[in-house]
């Protein structure tokens, strides 16, 4: 199928069908936008594949998904949980290492290398699933939601300096001092934007409605800032989903509800395709193969409770119930446990049954996830008013 305008419509309306179905059961709608890309995909009826268009549109949804959640969320108060996050974080990226380069090399016989790669695959965290949930709930501004927001964004530098580590490995030469290096810049940038972004945009909004008479300009200027620290972050090596976040978290406190409405709009346009493009990585050769679903199926396991209990743990100091929530929603592996795979496989590491086996993992704990988040802030949900982000 090449017809773009036909792929659209098929993938905007099945994810929003599902959504609506799964909502009205009970369920997050997000997971019936996964399991759409599923169902269109090569996993069962095969009519649409990935491709370059298709791949654009989901980056753009998740870049506008993560700037609308940033816009919700002000920087203090990710700073004053800042602690517990550094050390959820922390936690949460040594254990899936370990626990998934253990499962390779002594459960299945793996070579280190390719066990090193499936164990940096389990270390990331997408946030933007879990984000999601937490915005359509109206949660963002609880305590361990601010703790998942800090943590993840930590855990993605994390998990640059690992990546790094094991493609060093891999190619047969560490260069520990750019590794350090690049790791060193990435966290200044990160931790430089949050920390004076709200600040400085504050002092230039003003002087760009004076200066620009167009319509929405101050949403333009916003455009501008978030591909450019998206630009910025890819360039440093991080994902652009962190750039376009702090942009949000820079503008949270000086723009004005036609952005945030504007912003509502383009993610209500564009975050199906990122979801339904998660749903399309499946292959049905992954549950034709039972040594391969045998694999998958103890990847995701181990996936789940290694975040569970990785980034519970150290989030007990805030309660159970706040623990319990911080596991769950760093549990989604999503697209950045898939690019990872993506990696090891172009570069001849990982062969196609465990690439198969580590994107089903990706796949089952970003579906998983949500239900038990819900599940997990029973009681906590507050009413959305109406123009806030309320995307399912």
């Amino acid at each position: 199928m090449s017809n773009l305008p036909l792929e659209i419509l098929l993938i905007f309306g099945a994810a929003k069908l599902l959504s609506e179905l799964f909502e009205r059961f009970g369920l997050p709608g997000l997971v019936g936008e996964i399991l759409a890309g599923v169902v269109l995909g090569p996993a069962a009826l095969n009519w649409i594949h990935p491709n370059s268009v298709l791949d654009g549109l989901a980056e753009l949804g998740i870049l506008f998904l993560l700037f609308r959640v940033g816009l919700e969320v002000k920087a203090s108060e990710l700073f004053r949980v800042g602690r517990v996050a550094l050390a959820v974080a922390v936690a949460g990226v040594l254990l899936p290492l370990l626990a998934g380069w253990l499962l390779m090399a002594h459960g299945w016989g793996m070579s280190n290398v390719e066990s090193l790669f499936v164990g940096a695959a389990m270390v990331a965290t997408s946030v933007g699933i879990t984000a999601q949930v937490l915005a359509a709930k109206g949660l963002l501004n609880e305590r361990a939601s601010q703790v998942i927001l800090a943590a993840a964004v930590i855990d993605d530098v994390l998990g640059l300096l690992v990546l790094a580590l094991v493609s060093s490995v891999a190619k047969g030469r560490v260069d520990l001092p750019s590794i350090v290096a690049t790791t060193l810049v990435a966290g200044a940038f990160t931790l430089l934007v949050a920390r004076f972004g709200s600040r400085a945009v504050n002092r230039v909004v003003p002087h760009v409605e004076r200066r620009l008479s167009a319509k929405d300009s101050q949403f333009h200027f916003a455009l501008i800032v978030v591909f450019s620290l998206s630009v910025l972050s890819e360039y440093i090596g991080i994902a652009a989903i962190v750039g376009s976040f702090l942009a949000g978290l820079a503008f949270s406190e000086s723009v004005d509800r036609r952005v945030r409405d504007l912003s509502h709009g383009v993610a209500e346009l564009l975050v199906p395709f990122f979801l339904a493009g998660i749903g399309f990585h499946l292959t049905s050769s992954v549950l034709a193969d039972g040594s391969t679903l045998g694999l998958a199926v103890a990847l995701t396991i181990i996936a789940m409770f290694t975040k569970l209990f990785g980034c519970g743990l150290p989030a007990l100091i805030l309660g159970r119930k706040d623990a319990l929530r911080v596991g769950i929603g760093m549990m989604p592996r999503g697209e950045v446990g898939m690019v990872v795979a993506q990696l090891g496989l172009t570069m001849g590491i990982v062969g196609p049954s465990v690439y198969g086996a580590v994107v089903f993992m990706a796949i089952a704990t970003t579906v998983l996830a949500p239900p038990l988040l819900k599940l997990a802030y029973a009681g906590c949900e507050k009413a959305t008013p109406e123009g806030e982000f309320a995307l399912s």
